[in-house]
């Protein structure tokens, strides 16, 4: 038993070195939350496409909306995590304080669901690509595997699917909406947009005037 024990934690540590290496070099194939999206709702779209491709708008308003220090940050935003655990201890709606990095960590190798361990292992994947991947790999895995709708995956898929048009040719506009669904891509719809949507998409316009591209 103790050897099967042994062999087994072997090939998943095998497993995850490959799936690193791999990372570095291409998309995910699928993902755990992918596969997810795909049972519940019947459909996977998504278009998976180089960092060039994506566009400086989409770019700028996910940055601006989701991690601002990503490019001067090593993975942790020590000052977003302690203001998320203080909004929390007040009882409020939960926020997050996690950067792309440590979102794409979560969405390329594990699942959604809160759990400590999901968290410890999401801090070890996110050291790991902060170490052996370039910021622009790590966006680019983000933005192709993010959840972005019902069962849609990635920028260039969000663009078709709420545009119908590439993710190189969104407005600054339109970029902002598809950014505001990401607090809730299964609730929220940009061609249906709520109050806090409209309001989210106003703010994410302003700040991607912030935002400087590497």
């Amino acid at each position: 038993m103790f050897k099967l024990i042994k062999r087994i934690i072997y090939i998943i540590i095998v497993l995850n070195i490959l799936g690193i290496v791999a990372g570095r070099y291409m998309n995910p194939p699928i993902t755990i939350t992918q596969i997810g999206g795909l049972l519940k709702y019947g459909k996977l779209k998504r278009d998976y496409i180089a960092y060039d491709e994506m566009g400086s708008n989409v770019k700028k308003a996910v940055l601006a909306s989701e991690d601002q220090k990503f490019f001067s940050h090593n993975g942790f935003d020590y000052q977003a995590i302690e203001k998320a655990i203080k909004h929390n201890e007040q009882g409020k709606k939960l926020r997050g304080g996690s950067t792309i990095s440590q979102q794409t960590a979560k969405n390329v190798f594990l699942w959604q669901s809160r759990s400590w361990l999901r968290k410890g292992l999401e801090a070890f994947y996110t050291f790991i690509i902060e170490t052996f991947w370039s910021k622009d790999i790590i966006l680019e895995r983000y933005l192709n595997s993010i959840e972005m709708g019902q069962g849609v995956f990635g920028v260039e898929a969000a663009a078709q699917y709420y545009f119908g048009k590439s993710s190189m040719d969104l407005t600054k506009s339109e970029a902002a909406w598809i950014a505001a669904v990401f607090a809730n891509p299964k609730k929220y719809d940009p061609k249906n947009p709520t109050h806090y949507l409209r309001k989210k998409h106003t703010w994410i316009l302003k700040q991607m005037n912030n935002i400087t591209l590497k």
